[in-house]
């Protein structure tokens, strides 16, 4: 008895590791840096998502810069969108005389979050700046699978670039996987599956697991099948931009052991 009941203990342990493993949140760094961007205030000046910056009176340009437009006008890398959030400024910007002048006479002013957040928080940060802006530009041979992404819908879920992860209530993680996430090599194998995904709103590795069909069913946002809105070759085009996105170095390592 003692045997079968330590068995049973070992095998309910072993349950719950796999579960732990399976359900940890795997989430990029962009998401990473969007959910901390809500809870660090910066919404408050740059809008919701960063997409639309409030009216900022004092200042030529008249407001906060957006993430999705405005950034290439301040920032042309990613080094310097950590400068700004790092220290309030580049180090470029920090020598001219007029952009004090325009930051002494605007009502708002970018703080330096380099003594409230760690050099992740603010890499994560950068890295979200980034993907809302659509930097880095993709490759040519990679830029027709990102248009056929937006043509069809799929950052509406995916987030810009296919690189965020919002929430999905009652799927399994709690989020929609990003296409540059630990995740999505889970739920995708090769492109065999990425087509499958794509076209009928489901792997067949997935549509054979009762586990996962409950969890799918359950979600509140699904992916749809696209079969019947496809042009030709765009499997071909989304799956070279997904390659080419999932080959970025990670610029949250990159920033934060520079």
């Amino acid at each position: 008895m003692k045997a079968a009941a330590s068995l049973a203990l070992a095998l309910v342990l072993v349950a719950a590791v796999v579960a732990v493993f399976a359900l940890r949140p795997r989430l990029p760094a962009a998401e990473r840096g969007r959910r901390l961007a809500q809870r660090t205030g910066c919404f408050g000046c740059h809008g919701e998502g960063g997409l639309k910056g409030a009216a900022n009176p004092g200042r030529e340009d008249g407001s906060v810069p957006g993430f999705e437009g405005d950034v290439m006008m301040y920032a042309k890398n990613l080094e310097e969108i950590r400068q700004w959030i790092h220290d309030g400024v580049t180090v470029g910007r920090s020598h001219s005389e007029s952009w004090r002048e325009q930051r002494r006479r605007g009502a708002l002013k970018m703080p330096a979050f380099g003594h409230r957040l760690s050099d992740p928080e603010i890499a994560d940060l950068t890295a979200y700046v980034a993907a809302v802006s659509g930097m880095p530009e993709p490759d040519p041979s990679a830029a027709p699978g990102l248009e056929r992404a937006e043509a069809l819908g799929c950052v509406g879920c995916h987030g810009a670039g296919g690189r965020l992860a919002g929430v999905n209530p009652g799927s399994l993680k709690g989020y929609v996987p990003s296409w540059e996430s630990d995740d999505f090599a889970e739920l995708v194998r090769d492109r065999t599956e990425f087509q499958q995904w794509v076209e009928n709103g489901i792997s067949e590795r997935f549509d054979r697991n009762p586990f996962a069909r409950w969890f799918l069913r359950r979600a509140v946002l699904h992916m749809p099948a696209y079969r019947d809105r496809l042009e030709p070759d765009d499997v071909d085009r989304l799956w070279a931009y997904v390659q080419w996105l999932r080959a970025l170095p990670d610029s949250s390592l990159q920033l934060t052991h520079r």
